[in-house]
């Protein structure tokens, strides 16, 4: 499923990302790139208000396409424009919180996420996960692990007493 996404909207959401920070635009394209590789190539576009000057305005690449809008025009605008031109309504989601794309999308038929949601998703999905294997409890516990275990319960292992 392809994703449109209204990005300073969303990078309001993120909480590890900050709209005064230069970089903004360029960490939040990184952690859409890790989603899509993981989501088996999801093609993402990500929308923008301008820019900043001198940071470079191609963030493309690796299943994301970036629009940086000038003015007088502004990401809305685009975003209602890139929903407007959508033929297939129902392979598509749009991310944002703006009444007016959110409301051209639902108009449309095309499914929409708040920005909320996806930042949340975002968030759980960069998460390191445990493997089955690796939680605690499915291996043997080594020798020391079960000694310091002794001593904290108090039980001397030669003799199996314990101690109070």
């Amino acid at each position: 499923m392809p994703i449109l996404i209204d990005g300073h909207n969303l990078i309001g959401q993120m909480p590890d990302i900050e709209l005064s920070d230069p970089d903004d635009e360029a960490k939040l394209v990184a952690k859409l790139r890790r989603y899509a590789a993981k989501k088996r190539g999801r093609k993402i576009m990500v929308v923008f208000d301008g820019g900043v000057y001198g940071h470079p305005q191609n963030l493309n690449g690796f299943g994301i396409e970036t629009r940086f809008v000038k003015p007088p025009h502004n990401a809305d605008h685009e975003l209602i424009k890139q929903i407007r031109a959508i033929r297939r309504c129902d392979e598509w989601l749009v991310v944002s919180s703006d009444r007016a794309v959110v409301g051209e999308a639902q108009a449309r038929g095309i499914r929409v996420m708040s920005v909320q949601e996806f930042a949340h998703r975002l968030q759980m999905f960069d998460q390191p996960r445990i493997n089955a294997r690796d939680k605690p409890g499915d291996r043997p516990l080594s020798k020391a692990e079960v000694e310091e275990w002794l001593r904290f319960f108090g039980v001397d292992e030669d003799e199996d007493t314990l101690y109070y």
